[in-house]
This record gives structure tokens, sequence and C-alpha cells, in this order.
């Protein structure tokens, strides 16, 4: 199992943050592998990505949703087997501490390697870098889902 926890500040408040992310059909305008995210239910994500060259598929559930709190998943199915959590902390009225925190089991030779020289946590960090960016260029999330999952 390899595991990588990294965190970025975002210029906006912590609903707006929270909101975005719940737009999971939006991921691969900062997502670098990701290549379309399709939401089944309310619930349930079917996503194609593409990890060192190869195209995977798999679905998600969320296990546990708060607003303005937190998002857990994990996978259902498919190629990709992994669990993660992404927190949002109000750190003043105007910006947000996004951290995400995944557990996945490498599937190759090239993952298991990728996983020992720490290519996801550079990924990951790469990803809230683009998530940031994203953000902070809109002038408002681009949709938001308030519901709660397991409460």
């Amino acid at each position: 199992m390899a595991d990588v926890t990294e965190s970025v500040d975002v210029d906006v408040d912590v609903t707006t943050a929270y909101n975005q992310w719940t737009q999971f059909e939006s991921f691969p305008h900062f997502l670098d592998e990701v290549e379309e995210v399709t939401q089944v239910d309310e619930t349930t994500n079917h996503w194609r990505v593409k990890i060192g060259g190869q195209e995977r598929e798999f679905d998600t559930v969320i296990t546990e949703q708060l607003p303005d709190e937190r998002v857990a998943w994990k996978s259902i199915s498919g190629d990709v087997q992994h669990a993660g959590v992404v927190t949002f902390h109000r750190l003043s009225d105007t910006t947000t501490k996004v951290t995400v925190q995944l557990e996945w089991t490498p599937s190759d030779l090239i993952e298991k390697i990728g996983a020992a020289i720490g290519a996801g946590s550079h990924a990951v960090k790469k990803d809230l870098e683009n998530f940031k960016r994203f953000i902070e260029s809109q002038s408002a999330e681009t949709g938001a889902w308030r519901g709660e999952v397991g409460h």
C-alpha cells in the first residue's frame, strides 16, 4: 500500500473551495491524470484516467461527505484500488487549506517504483497547485453539492 498526504492554501473561502471540489466532472480541468469523471448518482462516480501512459477505468463511492469539511471515497471496481479523503480547513474568511490524503495499491512494477520514489506525492502536489490556480481564477465555483453522506 502506498500513501500520500499533501496540502495547499487557496485564496477563497472554505465554502467556495468545498463547492468546487464537489463538482467531480470538472476534475479534468485541474487533475492532470484524469481524462473524465462521470457522476453516476449522488455517491458513485466513474473515472477514466491515464497513469504512466496507460488508460484505466474504475468506479468510486463517496463514503463520507460533510459540507465545508470533508469528502471521503474508495474505489469499488475497476483497474485502480484506492481510497482517500480531502479536508477543508478555514484559515480566514478568504483563505482555506485543502488537504488530500490518498492510499492505493500499486498494480504493476512501474507503479511500485513510482510509489517508492514519491511520484504519487509529486502528482498530488501538482494537482493541488492546479486546483488552486483553477479556483482562484474563477469568479465563483462552477457548482455545488451540499448533501451529506455517512451521517
